[in-house]
């Protein structure tokens, strides 16, 4: 039967939704659609469609390959050509509809794959593979064909992998490899490769899923089942650009929770503020931006070069604590000591390292004394980094070195940078790294920089030895850095997604009657979206609005002097541009005189402007101007923005994205990843405002974005003024869906 759909499709990609009741209150799947990939991996019989044997042809490539795989796994190989008896030796069917019994797996190698495709739907195999190309990677027309695809696979129950892929789920990987290995999922085959060669130099590998252009299987659905995989300890990606930003927070929680790291070169950034965004908000969300908070959320490693992502995820893989550190579960950095042959290497390396933020303590002096007595002359740094100077290591001075930094209680993590080889110290040095750490559960790093062709020897022993090794400090301190935000994110990571609301609050209803005013696209005036607003609870200023001069001036009198006034309509958002706006009005004749002002003003800017009236709102003074709004990403859905607010928004740009749900401890993170989060905490003689008012804030905007997604497209509070006991919105706007 054709697969469930969701109720109200609130993003691309909703193939992956499951049944309505798996939905969060926002329409978006609460759990990740149940795929066989085993199947898809370990087919029993496999169908070739457009088989060949002709040497000519770019086919019988393909098709030698899945015979030989078929053969080498104990697979039922069926090659399928309307014109040919035989290939390869074996007996070739005229159509899908000629072999006898199911088919796990057919592989479309035909010109006409959509039409292929609709064969293989009918013969109901159970998995089908497109190789083509020539889909929505080539612009209007191939996006129609994807499109075409796209409705095929959703009316019936094969599976599809592709199309613009490859052979590379069906590699021979090494079976001689042992410990925890690479899960590899690429968009693109070719730059999975040099993973896939790490194989060459000793670093397991067991799965490779290249999909394509995801028209229906994606990279949630191999991430997962990759993360269930026991032998698998790391999964690592190439990815240029996701199918559904939901699945993906999905499949990062399913790993996350079974401590399977996720490593990630992601490509394809864009410039921020790509729609038509109304609001400060609106403008400085880049869909990037938001990827790149959703990887901080779910604790996935992001890298920029493919020899960074297998040296990363190589890291991840040999150094799995069999718990999380006593210093991650205290939300500690480790300490990192830094050992070397050469001051200069041990300084350089101590020097990235900290500029990584990594913390390098000194050894305490129990291990210094013990380094300088007899193992290190007196006159070699021993406290960190820790510089024997070479010779030591020849002898048996050399282990003992190393058991003394590993037994010293503040060093968590040892670094060995080998920058180059040395004959008479590479042999003695690697052999007894390798006896040290199989003695310990602190991880060694060791870089080896020398020139490829003259260390091979060393390199591989090290590899060999289950160490993670490194070519560079770079791809070191990488790994390192990743090795300390992964557990210590792992050590307090809980799901969101089990608390995830699945049914509007009460305040919905007040909200969606506020939104009837408007037209779609169109924005709420500033009296009208302080009212959605208050509705969740949000604190807003004391604001009264006013038909009148002699109004105006009884509310200010009730609001109580100084205030602030404003015209408040939906066709002046940015008010103070247009001179809309006065603020510190200490008399009624200045309210009486402002009044007339500001509508003259108002109707001077537009002059088919609609008006409420004019606002007369307290005037808040102190605290720290801050924003919070919700924007709505085309992959993501509801995105909610902390940062700096009033003018500094604009100037510093200081805001980071959280993508719903998550819950106050996340939100905390959020806030503490601002530069001005230390204003918060009180400088230079300013009081510390109340960061849990903030945090309550931010909950309460998250809540609103989730109820009322699809209906509001963006949120604006701005400022929302921070103080030493509690926080209130000065400015609100909001646009309609």
């Amino acid at each position: 039967m054709p697969k469930p759909k969701p109720s109200a499709p609130p993003s691309s990609g909703s193939s992956t939704v499951a049944a309505p009741s798996a939905l969060d209150v926002s329409g978006r799947p609460l759990h990740l659609r149940e795929v066989d990939i085993g199947a898809f991996l370990h087919p029993t019989t496999i169908a070739v469609i457009g088989a060949s044997e002709a040497s000519a042809k770019p086919n019988t490539a393909m098709t030698r390959k899945f015979s030989q795989w078929a053969e080498k796994n104990g697979a039922t190989f069926y090659p399928v050509h309307p014109e040919r008896e035989s290939v390869l030796g074996y007996t070739c069917y005229k159509s899908v509809f000629d072999i006898p019994g199911d088919i796990d797996l057919a592989i479309i190698l035909t010109g006409r794959a959509e039409e292929t495709f609709e064969e293989v739907l009918k013969r109901k195999a159970k998995f089908a593979v497109i190789f083509a190309a020539g889909f929505s990677e080539t612009g209007t027309e191939g996006k129609k064909r994807e499109r075409h695809l796209e409705k095929l696979v959703e009316s019936g129950d094969v599976r599809l992998l592709g199309p613009n892929t490859n052979l590379n789920a069906f590699e021979d990987f090494r079976q001689d490899l042992e410990g925890p290995s690479i899960a590899l999922v690429t968009q693109s085959g070719h730059q999975g490769r040099p993973v896939f060669q790490g194989q060459e130099v000793g670093i397991r590998l067991t799965h490779w899923a290249p999909t394509g252009n995801e028209v229906d299987l994606e990279f949630a659905d191999f991430a997962r089942h990759f993360a269930d995989q026991p032998e698998v300890g790391v999964i690592a990606c190439y990815i240029e650009g996701f199918k559904d930003g939901r699945t993906l927070m999905l499949a990062a929680d399913h790993a996350a929770q079974l401590k399977k790291p996720i490593v990630i070169v992601k490509v394809g950034k864009t410039a921020a503020g790509r729609s038509m965004a109304q609001s400060h908000t609106g403008h400085l969300t880049g869909s990037d931006a938001v990827t790149s908070a959703v990887f901080r959320q779910f604790g996935v490693t992001r890298v920029d070069g493919l020899d960074e992502l297998l040296e990363v995820s190589m890291a991840f893989a040999r150094t799995q604590p069999a718990k999380p550190p006593a210093w991650a579960k205290a939300n500690k950095q480790p300490g990192v000591c830094v050992y070397a042959i050469s001051g200069g290497t041990g300084a350089h390396m101590a020097d990235v390292l900290a500029d990584a933020g990594l913390r390098l303590p000194d050894l305490t002096k129990d291990s210094q004394r013990q380094l300088h007595d007899g193992l290190i002359p007196s006159y070699l740094r021993v406290s960190n980094p820790v510089d024997c100077g070479g010779p030591p290591v020849a002898d048996a001075r050399g282990r003992k070195i190393l058991d003394v930094i590993l037994a010293d209680k503040n060093v968590d993590i040892v670094v060995i940078p080998i920058t180059g080889a040395v004959v008479m110290f590479s042999e003695p040095f690697t052999r007894d790294i390798i006896a040290a750490a199989q003695t310990t559960t602190k991880p060694v790093y060791v870089v080896w920089g020398a020139p490829a062709g003259t260390d091979d020897t060393y390199y591989k022993r090290l590899l060999d030895g289950g160490l993670p090794v490194f070519r560079t400090f770079h791809n070191c301190v990488a790994a390192v850095k990743s090795y300390a935000d992964y557990w210590t994110f792992s050590a307090r990571y809980t799901s969101p997604f089990a608390s995830a609301p699945v049914e509007p609050l009460p305040a919905a209803r007040k909200a969606r009657k506020i939104l009837e005013e408007a037209r779609s696209g169109e924005a709420l005036s500033e009296w009208n979206s302080k009212k959605l607003i208050r509705a969740y609870g949000i604190k807003t200023s004391k604001d009264e609005l006013c038909a009148s001069a002699a109004e105006a001036v009884r509310a200010a009198k009730a609001v109580g002097f100084p205030v602030v006034m404003k015209v408040s309509s939906p066709d002046l958002l940015h008010k103070s541009d247009v001179g809309v706006v006065k603020v510190g009005l200490g008399s009624a004749a200045e309210v009486r005189a402002a009044y007339d002002e500001l509508l003259r003003k108002a109707t001077k800017a537009n002059p088919h402007a609609r008006l409420d009236g004019v606002m007369v709102c307290e005037m808040v003074t102190g605290g720290i101007d801050t924003l919070i709004g919700v924007t709505t990403d085309e992959l993501f859905g509801p995105v909610v923005t902390v940062g700096l607010g009033g003018i500094f928004v604009e100037v510093l740009g200081d805001v980071t994205f959280r993508v719903p749900p998550f819950d106050e401890a996340e939100a905390r993170r959020a806030l503490e990843e601002l530069k001005g989060f230390r204003m918060f905490e009180g400088v230079r003689g300013q009081p510390a405002v109340d960061v849990d008012a903030l945090v309550d804030t931010v909950m309460k905007v998250q809540r609103l974005a989730l109820d009322l997604a699809g209906e509001v497209r963006e949120l604006d509070i701005n400022p929302l003024v921070i103080r030493p006991r509690g926080a209130v919105a000065l400015d609100a706007l909001v646009v309609k869906q």
